[in-house]
C-alpha cells in the first residue's frame, strides 16, 4: 500500500470508550523501548507521527491512526519498564484487554521483540495474552541492524523457542534504521485488509 494520508483519528485512555469503527484494524503491542513507535512511523513513511521518546512507557493510551481512509493502526500502550505505579499498569492492562476482547474489526496483532535478547516475562505473558483473545499474533523483531548477520538464525530461533510459537506462526526480523522487513510486514497487512466479497456478488 501506499501511504498518502495518516490521521491520528482516536485516542483513547483508561475510562475511554473505543470507536466503533468499520475499517479493518491492525494493533501493535510490545514493551516499553522495543521500537513500536519507530516501525509505526517506518509503515506509514512518517518520521515522527507515532511518538518516539527515551523515556519509557510514554504511550499511555491507545492510539488509532487512520490509513488512507482504509484501515486503522491501533498503538497499544508499551509494557515492562513505566515508572508507574502498579495499579495504573494494572488499569493500562485492563484497558488492553478490554480492546481486545471487544474489537469486531481487528484483523492482526503485531508483537514487537527485541531480537537481541531471550523474551521477556512480560513478554510471553502478553503472546500468551493475546493467544487467549483469539488472534495469533504476528511477531516483529526488531532492532535488527544491531546484530551481525551470522547471529539472525540463532537469535531468532531464541524468540521463537522463548515465546514458544508453533512452526506455522510468523516471525519477521525488522530494522527501523534499514526498513528491512517492511515490506513483508505491508504484504501480511495488504492480504487482511482487503474486504471479503460479498456473498451473491457477481
Amino acid at each position: 500500500m501506499v501511504v498518502k494520508k495518516v490521521e491520528l483519528e482516536t485516542v483513547c485512555g483508561i475510562t475511554s470508550q473505543f470507536p466503533e469503527n468499520v475499517l479493518p484494524e491492525f494493533a501493535f503491542a510490545g514493551k516499553s523501548n522495543v521500537g513500536k513507535s519507530s516501525l509505526i512511523n517506518t509503515l506509514m513513511n512518517r518520521k515522527s507521527l507515532a511518538r518516539t521518546s527515551s523515556q519509557p512507557g510514554k504511550t499511555q493510551t491507545i492510539n488509532f491512526y487512520n490509513i488512507n481512509d482504509a484501515l486503522y493502526f491501533v498503538d497499544l500502550p508499551g509494557y515492562g519498564y513505566a515508572k508507574v505505579s502498579v495499579a495504573v499498569k494494572e488499569k493500562w492492562g485492563k484497558m488492553v484487554e478490554r480492546y481486545l476482547n471487544g474489537a469486531k474489526v481487528l484483523k492482526l496483532v503485531f508483537l514487537l521483540v527485541d531480537i537481541r535478547h531471550e523474551p521477556s516475562e512480560n513478554d510471553r505473558t502478553m503472546y500468551n495474552w493475546i493467544t487467549r483473545s483469539g488472534y495469533h499474533p504476528v511477531v516483529i523483531a526488531t532492532k535488527l541492524d544491531k546484530l551481525k548477520r551470522s547471529q539472525v538464525a540463532k537469535c531468532v530461533k531464541i524468540v521463537r523457542e522463548g515465546l514458544g510459537m508453533g512452526k506455522g506462526e510468523i516471525l519477521i526480523p525488522f530494522s527501523a534504521e534499514t526498513r528491512q522487513g517492511k515490506e513483508e510486514i505491508w504484504e501480511l497487512i495488504d492480504r487482511y485488509a482487503i474486504p471479503a466479497p460479498n456473498k451473491g456478488q457477481d
